[in-house]
């Protein structure tokens, strides 16, 4: 089954008179996380009440222009209200005759945590689940000299199985999951293939948190981990499980801290940072922890009040200067 791209990306024009001769128009990134299949007619309410987002929205009937979303963000917590997995949901069913469809993206260094988790809470909900070895999974993202580019990714999503925009913000541009072995630039006609180094760089670079190192499970916070800020939490949909402290800090209005790009003024080490490395003010103040990065870049968890600051990282007694930042993306009252 070829399933349709949800929707059109904002701010994208039609890929129609592109030269092809400069830059590639579209950036294509391999990426090393998994799929989960999970599969029957209970299928979304079974997940329901396991994710922070609504999930039920996959399968209605006639939401937006376009019908359904074909694509959620989501985490799953432990009881305690913090990150286990963070997942993006994708819906392969077509319509509400279909017998309910969706994939998990989880990262793959858990993929059989995952599945061992939704069994354990399958019970007798008439869902199958299980891994998708047979399927590849690609981050799309416009390039930076590409020109006029216009019309949406949509026009290819009848050559993929899934193509669709990212759900978690537009600057992450498109997830596209193929058959393994498909050929990319075949699949997106001027599209080129990079490095899934260069993806993290984007990643860093717009503080977007993405697998185990970035939001350690049963350690980072769902809210502090900017997941409303990226469509990742329902605060409308009844319960599931790590609701109470999600629902609570939200409605109380009060997030001291939050993951955020930082820029470091030399390379990192290229041996490893400490997990949790501290980061500190010039006075000596834990101002908050180095979650992940590389080269130049990386993703911290700060104290808001600190972010304008002059900042550095503590890697066994020695320190890096660093300076963090609001990324765009953020809804513009966010920092005050």
């Amino acid at each position: 089954m070829l399933v349709r791209a949800a929707a059109r990306l904002p701010g994208l024009r039609s890929l129609r008179g592109y030269g092809g001769s400069g830059a590639a128009a579209w950036r294509c990134f391999p990426l090393g996380r998994a799929l989960l299949s999970v599969r029957g007619s209970e299928a979304a309410v079974f997940l329901q009440g396991l994710l922070t987002n609504d999930v039920t929205r996959l399968a209605a009937a006639g939401e937006g222009p376009a019908g359904p979303p074909r694509a959620l963000y989501a985490h799953a917590l432990n009881v305690q209200g913090r990150c286990l997995y963070d997942l993006l949901v994708y819906r392969l069913h077509e319509g509400g005759e279909e017998e309910p469809h969706i994939l998990l993206e989880c990262d793959s260094g858990v993929l059989d945590t995952v599945q061992k988790h939704l069994m354990l809470y399958r019970i007798r909900r008439k869902v199958s689940i299980a891994p998708c070895h047979d399927l590849s999974l690609w981050a799309v993202i416009p390039g930076e000299q590409a020109g006029d580019i216009s019309g949406a990714l949509g026009q290819y999503a009848d050559r993929a199985l899934v193509l669709t925009p990212d759900p978690r913000a537009e600057v992450m541009g498109w997830r596209l999951i193929t058959k393994t072995g498909a050929n990319v630039p075949e699949v997106i006609p001027g599209s080129r293939i990079e490095s899934i180094q260069d993806y993290h760089r984007h990643r860093y670079k717009q503080g977007i948190p993405e697998g185990v190192k970035d939001l350690p499970p049963g350690v980072a916070l769902p809210l502090e981990s900017n997941l409303a800020y990226l469509n990742g939490v329902s605060f409308t949909k009844g319960c599931y499980i790590g609701q109470e402290l999600t629902a609570r800090t939200h409605h109380m209005g009060v997030i001291r801290k939050r993951l955020v790009p930082v820029q470091f003024s030399v390379p990192l080490p290229q041996e490893s940072v400490p997990e949790g490395a501290e980061i500190l003010t010039e006075t000596g103040k834990a101002a908050g922890k180095f979650r992940a990065g590389g080269d130049e870049l990386g993703i911290a968890l700060l104290r808001l009040a600190n972010i304008n600051e002059p900042l550095c990282l503590n890697i066994a007694g020695d320190k890096v200067k660093l300076t963090a930042s609001i990324p765009e993306w953020w809804p513009k009252t966010a920092s005050k």
